[in-house]
């Protein structure tokens, strides 16, 4: 029986420990700051122990899991580096820029420490540990980034202990796992953020606005909601890089400025086309960097009952739904239904059930 150390007990974290009990003969202890997260989590069976101080059993772990936010996860390293030699664990972590960690990482080296990075890139549109899944990280892109002193046995070791995770894995070293996030995860962010605040300014004196962003103005920025602490914290550890492809946008952006000012069909439609052709040549059932839609839409009859007969449809075989909206309806014409839910399982599981009930279903519009 083998012991692991959860620091973080949270979706991530909780989904990882699920994905280890599922493969692994271990007992999983957890540890988080709020003591709270990591009982309820031990109360629904995502780890075996709940543990107040994490140093005990971090001499007695075979992993160590650190599933906290990027500076949180700095200040873990300082604590497991105050107590080794004793610890003979490999040490992984799971935050979101890797740079900052692995020179930490490479430093607590001589104390012994053998520490891989890690950074599974999926998530929930729920949070907390209650929203663990055993599949939340299946086919998603599982970055490790190994440092200098990092061996093929450490790598494959990790490997061992995330396999139930079902996950893609890539290995790339810390700045490049950084640069590539950078581009489409992290400056996506700074992007969304600052068109809705474009959008808050004006809406100050023009209050349709408000009204007319609640469509697809909504959708193309869904990501400006996610937490500020955890973006703020994300965009001063990956600066070097945002900074650069900042400077891009602002270069792109006088471009396209130049096509607006000269009217030049062409030149636009050029630029319109590029975009398109990339965008569409992209995977549409993959996972990528910025966690998808898990979005169905169907087709419903404007009457009555016919929303409630869905749902109802749903609720029967226990499908969770986060959210639904109407996008059209016209009277006595069929409207559409967006169900959105937690995961793709959920929404196939949903589109299979509403298809054998004679509903028109689609992934994407």
């Amino acid at each position: 029986m083998k012991n692991v150390l959860l620091i973080g007990v949270g979706l991530i974290g909780g989904s990882i420990a699920l994905s280890i009990k599922q493969e692994h003969e271990a007992t999983i202890y957890g540890y988080d700051v709020y003591a709270d997260n990591s009982v309820t989590a031990a109360e629904i069976g995502v780890i075996d122990e709940a543990v107040t101080d994490f140093t005990r059993i971090a001499q007695i772990a075979d992993l160590i899991i650190i599933a906290t936010p990027v500076e949180a996860t700095l200040q873990v390293m300082e604590k497991l580096a105050s107590i080794s030699p004793i610890i003979k664990a490999l040490v992984m972590d799971v935050g979101s820029t890797k740079k900052s960690i692995m020179n930490k990482a490479e430093k607590m080296a001589a104390s012994g420490i053998r520490f891989i990075g890690g950074h599974p890139m999926a998530g929930s549109h729920k949070t907390g540990v209650e929203s663990a899944k055993v599949h939340l990280l299946e086919n998603a892109f599982y970055f490790l980034s190994p440092n200098s002193v990092t061996t093929e046995v450490d790598i494959d070791e990790a490997k061992t202990w995330l396999k139930g995770t079902r996950a893609k894995f890539l290995v790339t070293d810390p700045d490049e796992h950084d640069f590539l996030t950078g581009i489409i995860s992290h400056f996506p962010h700074l992007v969304a953020s600052s068109l809705v605040r474009i959008a808050q300014h004006h809406a100050k004196e023009k209050p349709l606005i408000q009204q007319l962003a609640a469509g697809g103005f909504r959708d193309i920025t869904r990501i400006a909601s996610s937490s500020p602490k955890m973006w703020s914290d994300i965009v001063s550890q990956n600066k070097s890089h945002l900074l650069k492809l900042l400077n891009e946008w602002k270069n792109e952006m006088d471009t396209v400025i130049e096509f607006v000012e000269k009217g030049d069909e062409s030149e636009l439609y050029d630029y319109f086309d590029g975009a398109k052709s990339f965008r569409d040549s992209l995977p549409v059932r993959s996972k990528g960097a910025i966690h998808p839609f898990s979005d169905l839409y169907v087709d419903i009859l404007d009457k009555v009952g016919a929303l409630s007969h869905i749902t109802a449809l749903l609720a029967q075989s226990e499908i969770s739904i986060i959210n639904l909206s109407i996008l059209e309806v016209r009277e006595g014409l069929n409207g559409v239904l967006r169900l959105s839910f937690q995961d793709d399982n959920d929404r196939d599981q949903a589109q299979d059930i509403l298809q054998n009930e004679n509903y028109l279903t689609q992934i994407t519009l």
